[in-house]
């Protein structure tokens, strides 16, 4: 948690965060066009 406060701070943890949200949307968008395509 020490860690944590300490990156937000520099602004490290926010952009850190931000891409952690992009690859979970990636991974979600790619396993939707996988089932879609398997509906097929």
């Amino acid at each position: 948690m020490k860690l944590m406060g300490r990156s937000q701070r520099r602004g490290g943890g926010l952009s850190k965060t931000l891409k952690q949200h992009k690859a979970r949307l990636y991974i979600i968008k790619r396993c939707v066009v996988m089932l879609l395509r398997w509906h097929d």
